[in-house]
């Protein structure tokens, strides 16, 4: 019989989340939370988003799982969305009630695994196949088949509406996937290392990490930034309508976050990749002058707390200025943050250990 563990050892009151305990060791990403730092594998995040193709940076957290170039990831990459497009008549045929997140999945599920090839490759490459599919027939339009000569984000775009994508917008939303690749072991990371610490195959613990993802306990979605921008409308409201906010005691959004103790280094990431369309979409500029005064507000009422701008902020105005609809935000998170779970699946599996944590007994003694 195994020894229960000594409740003395137990570090962390299971109320709290786990939050602060270490439960793996990685060399993927590291989140500084005290000093507003984002680093992945060696590199600031700053250094990557908008300056490496979104290919690139997934081969550079890639790196000694996954051998090969950047010619080849791309390739790789484009024929993998190729392969995927054979599952896309499952969601075409799939039900009504079905959301475009639930259609992702069901094609995922669908997806064949090619054991001589890296599944973290088969997986990656068929996510943004699959939610271009799951948006087009929600929105009673036919699929359009993936072309693997294009990056992800310029391919990604194309099958989602009908015309060549703009080089602006292409450059905009792959600097926002190399943004999200990774971020520490949030709940569907953790989850994607738990289900892979049991040797299943990487397609059960991508599917598991969507499943932590769709929570809404999860981060947040971006949605609600865009809902808030549109309320305040123009920026002379900005000032009267977040203190408005403030007094009924809601939560701005956008604002604040679980680690970062100051600027979510995310935002400024993105905030950078919209200078290019600040010319061509006037929420830009309206976004800039609510975020300076829920700043400005926030510091106020709130001097005790470090509630400064997160990612879901210029997540939304970025996505909303090149014309992703907003039922898409935690598709397309996914779609980001698929390599980088997958990474982890293939760290973890390299340990060749089961997370198995503790559980100490508060329940009821026997009579």
């Amino acid at each position: 019989m195994t020894k229960a563990p000594d409740p003395g050892t137990l570090t962390a009151d299971p109320a709290s989340g786990l939050e602060g305990v270490v439960a793996a060791h990685t060399g993927l990403s590291d989140v500084d939370g005290q000093n507003g730092q984002l680093v992945l594998r060696g590199k600031r995040i700053e250094g990557l988003a908008g300056n490496v193709w979104f290919e690139d940076a997934i081969l550079h957290l890639w790196h000694s799982y996954v051998f090969c170039d950047a010619d080849e990831i791309k390739k790789a990459l484009g024929a993998a969305r190729s392969a995927a497009y054979s599952s896309v008549p499952l969601i075409e045929a799939s039900s009504g009630k079905l959301s475009i997140y639930e259609r992702i999945q069901l094609g995922l599920a669908a997806l064949p695994l090619d054991p001589d090839h890296p599944q973290a490759i088969t997986i990656s490459g068929a996510l943004p196949v699959f939610l271009a599919a799951a948006f087009r027939v929600s929105e009673g339009e036919h699929p359009i088949a993936p072309d693997p000569n294009l990056t992800t984000a310029e391919d990604l775009l194309r099958m989602m509406g009908d015309e060549e994508p703009d080089a602006e917008h292409i450059a905009a939303l792959d600097r926002y996937l190399v943004t999200i690749l990774d971020h520490g072991l949030n709940a569907s990371t953790f989850t994607a290392r738990v289900i892979g610490s049991t040797e299943a195959d990487m397609k059960q613990a991508v599917l598991g990490a969507m499943g932590a993802l769709s929570g809404p306990l999860h981060g947040g979605a971006p949605g609600p930034v865009l809902d808030m921008i549109d309320a305040i409308g123009a920026p002379e409201n900005a000032a009267d309508w977040i203190s408005e906010a403030l007094k009924r005691k809601e939560r701005l959004m956008g604002f604040g976050h679980r680690i970062y103790r100051t600027r979510d280094p995310r935002a400024d990431v993105l905030k950078a990749g919209l200078k290019t369309l600040q010319a061509r979409n006037p929420k830009v500029s309206l976004a800039e002058k609510i975020e300076e005064a829920a700043l400005t507000a926030l510091r106020k009422a709130k001097p005790d707390r470090a509630l400064d701008t997160n990612v879901e902020f210029y997540t939304a105005v970025l996505l909303d200025a090149i014309g992703i609809d907003r039922k898409l935000f935690t598709p397309l998170f996914a779609v980001g943050r698929t390599p980088g779970w997958c990474a982890h699946v293939m760290e973890q599996q390299a340990t060749g250990k089961l997370i198995r944590p503790a559980s100490l007994y508060v329940g009821p003694k026997p009579a």
